[in-house]
């Protein structure tokens, strides 16, 4: 019987060898190594990479594609954007350990100063954008919340997680946005320490009304971002994130300064929609997400030097999905901070 024939790229190895070619060719260009610097945490639209590396767009689309094609970043719709961030490595990738090298030898390489401060104002003009949604319409908050969900669909969900992950009452919870006040109260009313965080001042106004309202005291009321309450010490054993994550200009440093907040052992907790193609959100609730991977989550976690915990998902009536997510602080080990790039 005479040999079949064999395909010159039938072969595995072969085609592990192309695959690898791939991966090397995408990784031999000094534009697209800073790519990979800037999608560190961060996910950017084409745009804002554009602005930050400040070069042209169709030669920006150009090395995107190759670092796709190599599985070194991936992309996600927000609208009518298009964000890029870097891949999640599998450890069923054959080249697992080769990217996994890659990318922790590119990071150690620092992004330049004025790099990092294009981040920062891209960042900052994300911020501005959320703060003055609800300093125009904390009067609406709750019927532009509703748009979305009540929290009345997942209120007995949020409280079985909050039982299982705060058990004593002594321990101390920050709130960050805590809207009109609904969770905050519930919870100043279980623990002996609760703790609002709000960078708007009518928000944080209408909460502070609804806690003098049921003659609670011991909650504290602090202006600002997460970036506030670290530089003023304020430590807490649970972190909640009760819808505002989608809000948050830069979601991954949020879960870098939430490590620090947290005492050992503590955690964070995040409620949260998934991720979700319903733009008009953004005009109408102010949202600058559309809601997350759960992987994004987790990779932000990871990165932080946060473990995944337990979590918890909701369907709603009219599409969207909500999840609730708890990560714990890990009490002996150290991690590098990565918020500004370094």
């Amino acid at each position: 019987m005479a040999a079949s024939a064999v395909k010159p790229n039938s072969s595995p190895a072969l085609a592990n060898v192309d695959e690898l070619t791939v991966l090397c060719k995408a990784l031999a260009d000094s534009l697209r190594l800073e790519i990979l610097r800037v999608l560190r945490i961060e996910s950017f639209a084409v745009l804002e990479i554009n602005s930050i590396l400040e070069t042209r767009q169709s030669a920006l689309s150009h090395h995107l594609k190759i670092l796709a094609n190599a599985g070194l970043v991936s992309t996600r719709k927000e609208g009518n954007s298009i964000f890029y961030r870097r891949s999640l490595l599998s450890v069923d990738d054959p080249f697992y350990s080769f990217k996994k090298n890659a990318v922790e030898t590119v990071d150690r390489i620092p992004v330049g100063h004025q790099i990092r401060a294009r981040i920062k104002v891209i960042q900052r003009d994300r911020a501005h954008r959320s703060l003055d949604y609800f300093e125009k319409n904390a009067d609406k908050f709750r019927e532009k919340q509703g748009l979305i969900t009540h929290r009345s669909q997942y209120a007995g969900s949020l409280q079985d997680v909050l039982s299982g992950i705060a058990r004593v009452d002594e321990i101390k919870i920050m709130e960050v946005g805590p809207g009109e006040g609904e969770l905050l109260s519930e919870l100043a009313r279980v623990y002996s320490e609760v703790v609002a965080l709000d960078n708007s001042k009518e928000m944080l106004g209408k909460a502070e009304a609804t806690i003098a309202h049921q003659k609670l005291h011991n909650v504290t009321f602090l202006h600002g971002d997460t970036q506030t309450a670290l530089k003023k010490k304020i430590l807490c054993d649970l972190l909640i994130f009760d819808m505002v994550l989608h809000h948050i200009s830069s979601p991954a440093a949020t879960f870098q300064d939430a490590e620090k907040l947290l005492t050992p052992g503590g955690d964070l907790l995040i409620v949260d929609l998934c991720s979700h193609d319903q733009d008009w959100v953004r005009e109408s609730c102010g949202d600058l997400w559309l809601g997350f991977e759960s992987e994004e989550l987790t990779q932000w976690a990871e990165q932080a030097g946060l473990s995944d915990g337990q979590s918890l998902y909701l369907g709603l009536r009219n599409g969207f999905q909500i999840q609730m997510r708890v990560f714990s602080k890990n009490t002996n080990t150290i991690y590098p901070d990565v918020r500004n790039y370094k």
